[in-house]
């Protein structure tokens, strides 16, 4: 019997769009009224969903979707082609190489350093999560923790997983992301940033999960490589094999890896300190690849063939990115995101509060497919589950934490995640093995986070 496959992950994102067009046929269209917070913000203003004309997308608009995709995400699909150009340009001086190359050799005089990179790495990634809310420059990273997986014996899937999820569980677990608890809190009359202890604790526990369950499966792929979903393909595209130990660790190189760990340094303390966001990092990058170049001594002939060679690596992700922005911009011409909104957020009324709270994360959960973004759906959504947590008997501050689990956790996994679909767009992962191989993390990372809401609600006042 012939094995069935799954599609490509842009037939999946296409064939999702064509789902999405369609409910905008059978959802009725309804908005509710935004207004100013006291933060400028705009906000939904409780109690005031009302329906609306309808808006239904046809056929022209489904084959509209990608275009108005590639409009609406520009930024991020900029930022994807100039920063993959600029390491295209800074791998042409083969100093990462060399430094990864280094690194394996350490690893295998000293086994016990090899098993603490993982949890090390992945622990800095979750801090930038928690902090200052790392998302899409994650997908700088992915470009080196992949020859760094290789490098240690290991697969695509742990390269991606160690930036990739590390980021996302401390972007879940967050205590100090101004982009979603600031927003969150804000918009429910809370305190900047209240409630950190509990907080700092839910963060150590969501990130303790996912190191758990990384170090097992690369333990399992010392003993057994082609246990990895990738195994096929990883044999094609690992660059550092057994033959290179040659590699010269020379001056140049030492000093371009200089200059990039200095990039790396003022691109967290820029987003940190000086609001950065896409134009920005891309704009540093950019710069880096130029200082690599001259620093490496790189003819110009070569410093063009390796940005255009990084940047046409990223093609995948920039399409997988626009795709899944398109099929947000359907849902959201059709007018039927408030409409599912007022809808599921009257089921917890009558439910106990232990319950309640669960409903609200999965709500939560649910609508980050539809508004993947931290701060966009804490726009949409607080106002209306800050004063019904009042109603049930559940603090602001548990509501603020549901969300906040509804919405970073979510983003690992949902086809409609630019981040999501760019990171396996550039690791060349397809969607389907990605969700069959990180599906059990996700139901592990689930389930702690409906334990980690249930002590605010049964055991102490959470304000």
């Amino acid at each position: 019997m012939k094995k069935f496959n799954l599609p490509d992950t842009l037939i999946i994102a296409s064939f999702i769009m064509a789902v999405f067009a369609g409910l905008t046929w059978i959802i009725p269209a309804g908005e509710f009224e935004r207004a100013a917070n006291e933060a400028g913000r705009m906000v939904v203003v409780p109690g005031t969903y009302h329906t609306t004309d309808a808006n239904p997308q046809g056929f022209w608009q489904l084959l509209l979707a990608p275009i108005k995709g590639f409009i609406g995400a520009v930024e991020v699909i900029a930022f994807v082609l100039l920063v993959g150009g600029a390491f295209g340009i800074i791998n042409r001086t083969r100093a990462i190489d060399a430094a990864l190359q280094g690194v394996v050799n350490i690893s295998k005089s000293r086994p016990q350093l090899r098993h603490a990179i993982i949890p090390v790495v992945m622990v800095f990634f979750s801090l930038a999560g928690a902090t200052f809310g790392m998302s899409e420059e994650v997908l700088v990273f992915i470009l080196i923790t992949l020859p760094l997986s290789y490098a240690l014996g290991y697969d695509t899937m742990v390269g991606v997983t160690i930036p990739f999820v590390g980021a996302g569980a401390g972007f879940a677990g967050a205590f100090a992301n101004p982009f979603t608890i600031g927003v969150a809190q804000g918009i429910s009359g809370l305190p900047p940033f209240s409630g950190m202890g509990y907080r700092f604790l839910v963060w150590a526990i969501m990130t303790i999960v996912p190191i758990i369950f990384v170090m097992r499966y690369a333990i399992r792929l010392e003993k057994d490589p082609t246990r990895s979903p990738m195994y096929a393909q990883d044999q094609k595209r690992q660059k550092l094999q057994e033959g290179e130990d040659a590699l010269q660790f020379n001056l140049r190189r030492i000093l371009v890896l200089l200059v990039f760990t200095g990039g790396i340094v003022l691109l967290i303390v820029g987003v940190g300190y000086w609001d950065w966001y896409i134009q920005e990092i891309a704009a540093l990058f950019v710069a880096l690849g130029v200082l690599s170049a001259v620093i490496g001594w790189i003819p110009l002939s070569e410093v063009h063939e390796g940005f255009v060679e990084g940047a046409k690596d990223m093609m995948t992700a920039v399409l997988v990115i626009a795709f899944s922005k398109g099929i947000v911009i359907l849902a959201e011409d059709g007018k039927i995101i408030d409409t599912i909104l007022f809808n599921i957020s009257g089921v917890v009324d009558d439910l106990p509060k232990a319950l309640s709270v669960q409903v609200m994360f999965f709500v939560q959960t649910f609508l980050n497919f539809f508004m993947p973004s931290g701060s966009g759906q804490a726009a949409l959504t607080m106002p209306i589950m800050a004063p019904l947590s009042d109603l049930i008997g559940i603090s602001r501050q548990t509501a603020v934490l549901a969300f906040q689990f509804g919405d970073g956790l979510s983003n690992l996994i949902i086809p409609t995640s630019g981040v999501t679909m760019g990171v396996l767009g550039i690791a060349k992962i397809p969607y389907q093995t990605w969700v069959k191989w990180f599906l059990p993390l996700f139901l592990l990372m689930v389930l702690t986070a409906m334990l980690l809401l249930l002590p605010p609600v049964l055991f102490f006042d959470y304000q």
